[in-house]
């Protein structure tokens, strides 16, 4: 990434600001202000999330709101009321006090003497949710969003329950905010209060993982910030954007389908990562083309940026299975609409002869699945945070424990965008059950890369809102969407639908182990077959990435990521550990040093479904000069067939003391899952 530029507006850079509130409390901000701003006001640009501007993300800040500032606009990055420095205590996601605060927030800004009253958000993840949610509420001073990496439907297509199944990701991110929420503020900023503040948190933000386990039907606790709900409540501009490695590509699909305003779709390779950070590559020039969006929206620029496609991807080639790559291959594809003439939907039957065909089946037959628990240890994370090495393996470990269906060899190139649905003809052993759909890439020499997949629990089939018991033995149909894809498969190759009937740890397996059997002759795969066109090769061509420079930083102790399957072959058990270690920073500006490491483990014994068991463990650590606190928190997430248990610990230190603990521990009913 380039950051050595010479920026058309000179800036400073304000470290800490008070943003007062009407019930007395404070959010706390970093800002970048053009010079030029105190005399000739200017828009601004707001991120408003809880991971923390002190340390966590503060090299990123530093680089994408550092040249937003650069080119004219005064950017400010506000830590959640309970985060980083901010007064109070976080308690769940997408709070209505913290869209409160919100609103409160944007009208502050667009008060201050060097903001020309005109406002845009922006954010990846949590800050693309809210700047969605803040859209919704239709604040007079917020003129466009661009929202990274999140989604309009917070129970079936979020880190929760996936086509109402529960995913393992549930656990991992609610390890994640219960130890962000453990972290002290800064007593460089706040004084003497940081210990109050600390254990204000340390008691009061409580274990989110409860809340969500309760929650198990799509009801009104997610559809809460759901945009999709309503989307004729956004009447603000939108710019969408994800990767196909992220969990959240099918948002931006349904927001350019739903929504009435001018909006942009724009989907690469990458992680969940902002795209000029993108991994895997090609990373782009995104914050110049995040200037083009608010320059058109915040000054009235016309510099053609509305002439151009409303959606463009990234059409991947094929390659080799792995759990990391630094490059995806393809092209840039773009479509002027969404949803899009150019689509043509292909049926491909399932054949009894386990074949995948596009003629229909003369007979009729049955097909049946009992998978193991090991279908899924090699599927990777159901929504890649750091790219390697948490994309899914090669498809063989899996196919083994899965009913396959198979095209031919390919006769010519084959190309897809867009989401495959199967139409699946069915029947259960058990009363609660799911269905694991992927499709893979097979290359002649038989290795199998994921391109994509689905996920339903069956006693969803006609609800997220009021499942129902299936009646074993008895025939239903079902559709079956995959997540969206572009995917080009080269002439020579073959085409793999796998279904299983569990995919842990990616999903929580059902109670018991359940036989589904297929009908073949009733069930197909609708593809969504893209032509090249000959507009693609017309394209303006992406910059190359650009940024500010980042805050000044030291790596102390190294970090290490490894992703690891072990099968105890004695004991028969096997465990999936994955290891975040960030190691030692300190930010050398603020003399300011934090360690974040994270283990999880996921297990199973022998084929018990009652043995899963899923564990994660946080240790942060921050030190200036003598003052040094650590926290480390623990979660433990198993079942029964009737009940979740869950367990959790946290433990704080101030230098070698324990100075807190505490424990839950919960049991909360299965209902359908």
């Amino acid at each position: 990434m380039k950051t050595k530029i010479e920026f058309p507006e000179r800036f400073r850079v304000k470290e800490h600001e008070w943003i007062p509130l009407s019930d007395g409390k404070h959010l706390a901000a970093k800002m970048w202000i053009p010079d030029k701003a105190e005399k000739e006001p200017v828009p601004a640009i707001l991120e408003y999330i809880p991971y923390r501007k002190r340390d966590f993300e503060a090299v990123n800040d530093s680089i994408t709101h550092g040249y937003f500032a650069g080119h004219g606009y005064a950017c400010l990055r506000v830590d959640l009321r309970g985060a980083g420095e901010s007064d109070g205590v976080l308690r769940d996601e997408y709070l209505r006090q913290e869209q409160d605060d919100g609103l409160e927030l944007l009208q502050w800004i667009a008060s201050q003497p060097w903001c020309d009253g005109t406002v845009g958000m922006m954010g990846i993840s949590w800050g693309g949710f809210n700047a969605l949610q803040m859209a919704a509420l239709r604040p007079p001073e917020l003129k466009a969003i661009i929202t990274a990496c999140s989604t309009d439907d917070r129970y079936a297509d979020d880190v929760h329950y996936m086509g109402g199944c529960l995913l393992g990701d549930n656990l991992s991110w609610a390890s994640t905010m219960f130890a962000y929420n453990s972290c002290p503020p800064d007593p460089a900023l706040v004084g003497d209060r940081w210990r109050e503040m600390w254990f204000e948190r340390l008691e009061g933000s409580g274990l989110w993982l409860k809340s969500w386990l309760e929650h198990q039907h799509r009801d009104d606790y997610w559809k809460h910030g759901s945009v999709c709900e309503d989307f004729s409540q956004i009447e603000c501009p939108v710019m969408a954007v994800s990767g196909w490695a992220d969990g959240y590509t099918n948002a931006v699909f349904r927001l350019l389908e739903g929504l009435r305003v001018p909006r942009k779709g724009l989907i690469g390779p990458w992680s969940h990562k902002y795209p000029h950070f993108g991994v895997p590559g090609p990373a782009i020039g995104f914050l110049q083309e995040c200037v083009r969006w608010w320059d058109h929206w915040l000054r009235g620029s016309s510099n053609g940026l509305m002439d151009e496609p409303m959606l463009r991807v990234w059409m991947q080639d094929s390659v080799p299975p792995s759990p990391l790559y630094k490059e995806r291959p393809g092209r840039w594809v773009a479509e002027p609409t969404w949803p899009s003439a150019a689509i043509d939907f292909q049926r491909y039957y399932l054949d009894p002869g386990h074949e995948l065909l596009q003629k229909a089946p003369s007979e009729q037959a049955v097909l049946t699945i009992q998978s193991p628990l090991s279908v899924g240890l090699f599927a990777g994370k159901w929504c890649s945070y750091a790219a390697p090495p948490d994309l899914p393996h090669d498809q063989r470990e899996e196919d083994g424990g899965a009913l396959i269906f198979e095209t031919p060899p390919l006769g010519g190139t084959l190309e897809i965008m867009g989401a495959p649905v199967l139409n699946l003809s069915f029947s259960s052993s058990e009363p609660v059950a799911m269905v694991a759909v992927r499709l893979s890439d097979v290359a002649p020499d038989d290795k199998a890369t994921r391109v994509t997949y689905g996920l339903l629990n069956l006693c969803h089939r006609v609800s997220h809102e009021t499942p129902a018991a299936l009646e074993p033995g008895k025939t239903y149909r079902v559709q079956v969407p995959l997540n969206h894809i572009a995917q080009s498969f080269p002439a020579g190759n073959r085409l793999r639908l796998s279904l299983s009937t569990s995919y842990w740890p990616l999903a929580w397996p059902p109670p018991r182990p359940v036989r589904l059997t297929v009908h073949t002759g009733t069930s197909h795969l609708e593809l969504p077959v893209r032509k090249p066109q000959k507009t693609d090769q017309k394209l303006r061509i992406f910059e190359e990435p650009e940024g500010a420079c980042p805050v000044d930083t030291r790596q102390l102790e190294p970090g290490n990521h490894r992703w690891r399957v072990v099968r105890d072959l004695a004991e028969e058990v096997s465990t999936l550990e994955v290891i975040i270690d960030n190691g030692t920073i300190r930010f050398e500006d603020i003399g300011w040093t934090v360690t974040n490491r994270a283990r999880e483990w996921y297990t199973f014994e022998k084929d018990h479904f009652t043995s899963v068991r899923g564990e994660t463990q946080w240790t942060r650590r921050f030190r200036r000069d003598n003052w040094d606190v650590k926290v480390v928190t623990r979660t433990i997430l198993t079942s029964s067939e009737t009940h979740f248990r869950l367990h959790a610990e946290m433990d704080a230190w101030e230098k070698e003391e324990r100075v807190f603990a505490k424990n839950w521990q919960y049991d909360i009913s299965r209902s359908f899952v």
